[in-house]
């Protein structure tokens, strides 16, 4: 063999010899990680070992043996299950209807600290339902007022207050710091929200609702079950929800639907099962009867849980997702031009000279809010799409015309309607100029919410 040949075969040795060496060493990287990960969870498990036994070995004060004494003499809590209470932290976005009993019973429960998410003041239309605010802090925050509440019962409850809106921007920054949510909101784009944040941080999510005379109750994201978003992919259409502030609501039923929450929320942190896990609870408050639904599974094309997410760490734009505000508060709308829309005080001096000018004045509100209250004169024809009709309405007001010119009266006469907030008045004045041809019609800008706050205080708004 020459000496090149010779060189040439030691090469291909060392090459083979590093391709070897090469391997043994991935292998070793391999068991090296396999070790670590092994020691990682070893360290985990002592610590929850650790932490369970400084659980155990705790001892509860005369103080607290006394006030949970109901508590610890049931097997399902005892001293153990009212410690981790203790410790436990809930977070409570919506501090009304839902939102107050739910933080009345968690204080009074023994959960260590609450957080309480809200924007709003208390209105005196508040009490009628959020039974954790009164007449005497009419004005104030609600997390002001649930604060108050809260130490009322339970003085060793610690109480975070957040007095905003739950945003997008600030949204995982509030919860990472709880153990367990509770959605009290109303509104589809924080319902979202919330969920989208629970998942992304690996929180439980109790989620209640409540309109009229009925309630809803899940709990999402808990056992490897669905989240909000498996069960419902694509928000709603904006124009068909309803809130309470539109539809009403009775204040029990919220009452019933948010103790609820509080109950599944303390089973969750004392280590019970889940009883709303996959599970939708229906509440019919007029027949007053409970059904439980089972849920879908888990998306496997979920955006945010499914096995390959879309949202993974930045939350999204909720409210341009559902089209809608992330409040309970219905927005104005801007539909017809400044010339097809009168003042209040405009509309006031109208209706002084209504007599001799002979104006047709429509009120467009569903015959239960006309009977609340009304302005003098006003003939209620109501429209309030989509629960209504175009050519039930449009006949009516035929009808009308049709009678005016039986007395006399001009048939083509100036047209002024109104409504609660000057929306559905816009879309009734619109109808009327497309279908009859009328061209003197206007609306009540701000509608009777306006009314009663430039013209006449003594107007009942509800």
């Amino acid at each position: 063999m020459t000496a090149s040949a010779t060189r040439a075969a030691r090469i291909h040795a060392l090459q083979d010899e590093i391709g070897s060496l090469k391997a043994l060493l991935a292998a070793k990287e391999a068991a090296l990680a396999r070790e670590v990960a092994l020691v990682e969870q070893d360290h985990e498990d002592n610590q929850d070992e650790v932490d369970a036994t400084a659980a155990a070995t705790e001892r509860l004060n005369k103080n607290d043996v006394a006030r949970f004494s109901r508590h610890l003499l049931m097997e399902e809590i005892g001293v153990t299950g009212q410690l981790k209470l203790k410790h436990c932290r809930i977070l409570v976005v919506g501090a009304g209807g839902l939102g107050s009993p739910a933080l009345l019973y968690l204080a009074a429960a023994g959960v260590g600290t609450l957080g309480v998410v809200d924007y709003d003041v208390v209105d005196l239309n508040n009490l009628q339902r959020q039974v954790l605010h009164s007449e005497t802090r009419i004005g104030i925050p609600k997390v002001t007022s649930a604060a108050i509440g809260i130490a009322q019962i339970n003085s060793a409850c610690q109480v975070r207050t957040f007095n905003c809106a739950l945003t997008r921007e600030n949204a995982l920054d509030i919860v990472q710091n709880f153990d367990i949510v509770l959605d009290a909101s109303d509104n589809p784009a924080t319902r979202y929200l919330i969920n989208d944040a629970c998942v992304l941080l690996d929180r439980p999510l109790v989620s209640g609702s409540a309109l009229r005379m009925e309630g809803q109750l899940t709990t999402y994201h808990i056992n490897g079950g669905p989240c909000y978003r498996c069960i419902f992919p694509a928000p709603p259409v904006a124009t068909t929800v309803t809130n309470c502030s539109d539809g009403g609501v009775l204040g029990a039923v919220t009452g019933i639907i948010g103790v609820l929450q509080a109950l599944e929320a303390v089973k969750i942190a004392v280590g019970l099962p889940a009883a709303f896990a996959q599970q939708l609870l229906l509440f019919d408050g007029t027949l007053g009867k409970f059904r439980s639904f089972k849920l879908r599974n888990r998306r496997p094309d979920c955006a945010v849980c499914g096995d390959q997410p879309t949202i993974t760490r930045d939350l999204i734009d909720y409210e341009a997702f559902c089209g809608s505000a992330a409040c309970d508060k219905t927005p104005s709308l801007k539909l017809l031009s400044p010339d097809e829309r009168i003042s209040c005080k405009d509309a006031e001096k109208l209706l002084r000279a209504a007599t001799s000018t002979n104006p047709l004045l429509i009120d467009v509100r569903p015959r239960l809010q006309f009977n609340i209250c009304s302005l003098p004169q006003f003939i209620n024809i109501p429209y309030a799409p989509p629960n209504t009709q175009d050519a039930d309405f449009i006949a009516s007001v035929q009808e009308l015309l049709t009678r005016r010119e039986s007395a006399g009266l001009p048939t083509r006469p100036e047209v002024v309607l109104v409504c609660r907030r000057g929306n559905d008045s816009q879309l009734a004045a619109r109808l009327l100029k497309s279908t009859l041809g009328l061209d003197q019609v206007v609306d009540i800008a701000g509608g009777l919410e306006e009314w009663s706050r430039c013209v006449d205080p003594d107007l009942p708004m509800y």
